[in-house]
Parts: structure tokens; sequence; C-alpha cells
């Protein structure tokens, strides 16, 4: 008997407390954050990278490095603007195919994926945001770059261009 009562108290402690929310929520809610409660993480400028074509620079734009298993994992999530002329360089100790995927991201990107020589093997533009579809770079590279959707258009950047990077001292 008293088990049965246990038993009841708990399933209606659980039924009220499964009712109750925060003052803001909505019932109809896709449990997406508002972009208010969105928190931005500020770039962090890392270094340089240029792009190269025919032997000649042809853009040059601001970098932040991806280089532990912990800042690869976040990469861009929940950053709401980049600024201009900027992107993230994802750093990887070997050249193998490489999946990216943008849950928790709520930009749209352009992804640039880079041979171990630095050549650009594919571009995926405009990856839409918060997608859990896998990206992947159809062959193996090293590094990844990820800029603001459409950028790989606005400078004319293509397959077979090369990239150089630099750290900041």
């Amino acid at each position: 008997m008293r088990f049965v009562l246990i038993l009841a108290v708990s399933f209606s402690l659980s039924a009220s407390l499964a009712a109750c929310g925060s003052p803001d929520s909505d019932s109809g809610s896709d449990n997406k954050p508002s972009a208010e409660s969105t928190v931005s993480i500020p770039f962090r400028d890392d270094g340089s990278l240029s792009f190269i074509r025919d032997g000649e620079v042809f853009k040059d734009i601001r970098i932040e490095i991806a280089d532990t298993d912990s800042t690869r994992t976040r990469g861009l999530m929940q950053r709401t603007s980049l600024p201009t002329d900027s992107g993230m360089l994802f750093l990887f100790d070997r050249e193998e195919e490489q999946s990216f995927w943008m849950a928790n991201t709520p930009l749209a990107l352009d992804l640039i994926f880079i041979r171990a020589d630095s050549t650009v093997l594919r571009i995926a533009k405009y990856v839409q945001p918060m997608s859990p579809d896998p990206v992947t770079s159809n062959g193996p590279a090293r590094f990844v770059l990820e800029v603001p959707a459409g950028y790989s258009d606005t400078i004319g950047v293509i397959e077979g261009d090369r990239l150089r990077w630099e750290r900041n001292p």
C-alpha cells in the first residue's frame, strides 16, 4: 500500500513539474534559441590568410584559427556575425575526408576545403544555417576555411586556387 501511495505522489509531482515552464516559454516553440537569447562569441584575430591565383595574391583576410578538438568542434556555433573580410580556418593533423555540419550555427556559410598542398579542393557555397546535414570535402582535405555565405563568389575564389596563411606573432 505504501508503495502505491509513493508511486501516486511521484507521478503527481512529475506531472506538475512537466507542466511548468519558464515564464517566456511557448508551447508552440521549436526550441531554437531566439536572436535575443543567443550569446554571440567575438571574433579572435589569430592571423591572416591570402588567396593566390597564378602566383599573385588577389585577396587577404583575417582568420580565427581552430586547431584543437575543442575549437574545431565549436567552430562558428553561436556566432551571429563575422567581421568584414574574415573567416575561421580549421587545421587538421592529417589530410583526409572532412565532414562538417551546421547545427547551432546561425550564419549561412561557404566552406572551402583545402588540400595539404594548400590548393582549394572544393567550395560548398551557401550552406544553410542550423542544418544537421553533413557537408563533406569530397576528397582528402587538411584545412577548411569557413567564410560568410556568398563570400567565395564575391571575391571570385575557385577550385585550384592556393591559400597561404600565417599566425599572428
